[in-house]
C-alpha cells in the first residue's frame, strides 16, 4: 500500500491498460494524474476514481511534445506535491505491411511509444532526484519505492510483418527502460518494463470478437485465453512496491505462455 501522500502519473490512462493501471493505484492509497488526450475518457476516468475516494487529476498531454510534459509535470506538481511512480502506457500503433508502410505513419507511432516514454520518463526521474534533494530526511526518503514502469509487449521481442513501427518502437522501449535503470540506480530509482501479450482492451477487440481471429491468438496462447488489463496492472503494483525493491532494468512478459511456445495449440488456426 502507498503512504498517504504517494503519486502515481499513468500516462495513456484514460482507456485499457492505462486505465487499469489508474485504478489499481487508485485502490492502493495513491492519488493518480491521468495524462492523455482523449479528454472525454480521461474525465470520465478521473471522475471515476474520485467516486471511489480517490485524489485523482486529469492532465491534457501529448507524450510526444516536450512542452505537454513540461506542463503535466507543474500541474502534478502543483496539485500533489510529488511523484512516486510513473506508468508510461500511452501507446500508437500503425498495423501496415512493411513494403505498405510509410514514413509519417512510422514516425507517428516511434513519437508515441519511444519519445514518449523517454520525455515521461526523463520528466518523473528529474522530479525524483528534486524531490531527493530537497527532503529533511533523506533516509526516509529513500525508503520509499520510487519506481518507472514502461509499458512494452511482447512484440519487443516477436516480429511481426503487419506490425513493424510497433514492433520495432517497444523493441527500443525496452533497451530505454534497461540504459534508464542504470542511469537512474545512483538515486534509488528502478525503472522495469511490463510486455503484455494479447489483452483484452479496446485495440483488441475486432481481432477478439471474430471467431477465426480469436482463435488464432488462442492457438499462440498455452493458458488457452485472453488476459485482463487488471493483470498487467497487478503486475505494475508489485513493480512500484517495496517487494521489488531489488528489481530493476527487466522487462517482465505477461502473455499466457506465448513466448515459450514454439508451435501453435492443437486446435488453433494461425
Amino acid at each position: 500500500m502507498a503512504g498517504q501522500d504517494s503519486v502515481a502519473v499513468v500516462t495513456g490512462g484514460a482507456k485499457g491498460i492505462g486505465l487499469a493501471c489508474a485504478r489499481r493505484f487508485a485502490r492502493d492509497g495513491f492519488a493518480v494524474v491521468i495524462a492523455d488526450v482523449d479528454d472525454a475518457a480521461a474525465r470520465s476516468a478521473v471522475e471515476e476514481l474520485k467516486g471511489h475516494g480517490a485524489g485523482a487529476l486529469f492532465v491534457h498531454c501529448d507524450v510526444g511534445e516536450r512542452l505537454d510534459i513540461h506542463n503535466m509535470m507543474a500541474e502534478t506538481v502543483d496539485t500533489f506535491s510529488r511523484v512516486d511512480v510513473l506508468v508510461a502506457a500511452a501507446a500508437a500503433g500503425s498495423p501496415k505491411p512493411f513494403l505498405d508502410l510509410d514514413e509519417q505513419a512510422f514516425d507517428a507511432v516511434m513519437r508515441v511509444n519511444l519519445r514518449g516514454a523517454f520525455l515521461t520518463g526523463q520528466a518523473v526521474a528529474k522530479q525524483m532526484v528534486r524531490q531527493l534533494a530537497a527532503t529533511q530526511s533523506k533516509d526516509a526518503e529513500r525508503e520509499r519505492p520510487y519506481a518507472i514502469i514502461n509499458i512494452s509487449s511482447v512484440s519487443a521481442v516477436m516480429a511481426s510483418a503487419r506490425e513493424v513501427a510497433f514492433a520495432v518502437s517497444k523493441g527500443a522501449v525496452n533497451q530505454l527502460t534497461k540504459t534508464m535503470a542504470i542511469a537512474l540506480a545512483p538515486h534509488g530509482i528502478r525503472v522495469n518494463a511490463i510486455g503484455p501479450g494479447s489483452v483484452s482492451t479496446e485495440s483488441l477487440k475486432p481481432l477478439i470478437s471474430d471467431a477465426k481471429l480469436r482463435a488464432g491468438l488462442l492457438s499462440r496462447t498455452p493458458l488457452g485465453r485472453i488476459g485482463d488489463a487488471g493483470e498487467i496492472a497487478a503486475i505494475a503494483a508489485f513493480l512500484a512496491s517495496r517487494e521489488a525493491s531489488y528489481i530493476t532494468g527487466q522487462c517482465i512478459y505477461a502473455d499466457g505462455g506465448r513466448l515459450a511456445l514454439n508451435y501453435t495449440v492443437e486446435g488453433g488456426t494461425v
